[in-house]
């Protein structure tokens, strides 16, 4: 069998690298000495050059203006993202739009699919529950409309990125009878509010409420299996980031080591930062290789295995990393103090590495 990636999906971690490579992980106030957050919205100079070169449309089937390619192809591109620390909802609209094409309607993905590939509609995800540590659907409740059909939605959902500047907010709720489905709301509907709140690296996140908030039957996907795929996507990606950084992360510390001396010798001569080093390295390896089972396969257990590595692997990185820079890892005009706190954000986005072996346990009793 052939692993290696696909010529299509080398073109697109290609076109991200050109992307990517612009971006600053200092263009904005870094979080450590800023209060709330860095900026009122995401990159959307960056977010155009994404739209620009194709990078929006990969989850978009081609006939709806799409390069219709696969989670893989957005993993490549997500870890160019994670190098650069890139500011843009890119693994949210993307899950999202993977979830709309498998699952939603014709008539929804012929409306929303060919404006997110044109970069003009932009979709974050209500994918953390209440407290960050449940089953998002369990947290709002679905319950028919009485006057005009279509749903009535009630609960609140934390962490959601930039829910104040998307679009439209993919929020994840249930039935009466348990039944979990994907209502498309937009943040500035009745019945709608928003809480700030400031991420670890500083973002713009909201905890969002949904007070009788009125869906159309249009704009729900009630496909069984959508809440899962999308949750499955979302955490994969952040794996992808957490993959990009920590490579990152490491090339920066290699750096470091083999310029600043001690006693006379580069600290890369020293045997225990070697080890160090050569761990952080293994760690590495071990992410990619559970991430790109966990993208071509998509199934609980795989994705469940690739974030427990991402979520524990990305927190050594950035740990090691910090100890071996010694004081300039801690100063603010050095970069790796931003990368310590996107990798916080990432380890714990979606479920932490504690939430996913507990998930693999139970799927392994089941089974």
């Amino acid at each position: 069998m052939d692993f290696s990636f696909s010529e299509e999906q080398q073109a697109a971690q290609e076109a991200a690298k050109a992307v990517f490579s612009q971006v600053t992980p200092d263009a904005v106030e870094s979080p450590a000495v800023t209060q709330g957050t860095v900026a009122d919205d995401f990159d959307r100079a960056l977010w155009q050059q994404l739209a620009r070169s194709d990078l929006l449309g990969l989850a978009v089937p081609a006939h709806h203006g799409g390069l219709g390619l696969d989670p893989v192809a957005l993993c490549l591109v997500l870890r160019e993202a994670g190098r650069a620390l890139a500011r843009v909802p890119l693994l949210e609209t993307s899950a999202a739009a993977f979830t709309l094409a498998a699952h939603g309607t014709e008539e929804l993905c012929a409306e929303l699919l060919p404006r997110v590939a044109a970069g003009e509609l932009v979709l974050t995800v209500a994918g953390q529950g209440r407290t960050g540590h449940e089953p998002a659907e369990r947290a709002v409740t679905a319950r028919p409309s009485p006057d005009e059909g279509g749903w009535l939605l009630d609960g609140v959902q934390t962490a959601v990125p930039w829910a104040a500047t998307a679009d439209l907010v993919v929020v994840p709720a249930h039935t009466a009878d348990g039944r979990p489905l994907l209502a498309l709301v937009a943040p500035g509907a009745e019945g709608v509010s928003a809480a700030e709140q400031a991420s670890t690296n500083g973002e713009r996140y909201a905890e969002v409420e949904l007070a009788g908030v009125r869906v159309r039957s249009r704009d729900v996907v009630d496909h069984p299996e959508a809440p899962g795929r999308l949750h499955r996507l979302l955490a994969t990606g952040t794996c992808a980031l957490a993959l990009g950084l920590g490579s990152r992360v490491l090339e920066m510390t290699s750096e470091y080591v083999s310029r600043r001396e001690q006693f006379g010798f580069p600290l890369a001569t020293f045997q225990a930062v070697a080890v160090q080093a050569a761990d952080r390295y293994i760690d590495l390896r071990a992410m990619e290789a559970t991430l790109w089972q966990a993208a071509w396969r998509l199934e609980p257990a795989d994705v469940a295995v690739a974030k427990m590595w991402a979520a524990d692997g990305v927190r050594r990185v950035v740990q090691t990393a910090q100890h071996l820079h010694g004081g300039m890892g801690a100063d603010t005009d050095y970069p790796l103090h931003r990368f310590h706190a996107w990798a916080k954000q990432w380890e714990l986005s979606y479920g932490s590495a504690a939430a996913h072996e507990e998930a693999l346990a139970d799927l392994l009793a089941t089974h």
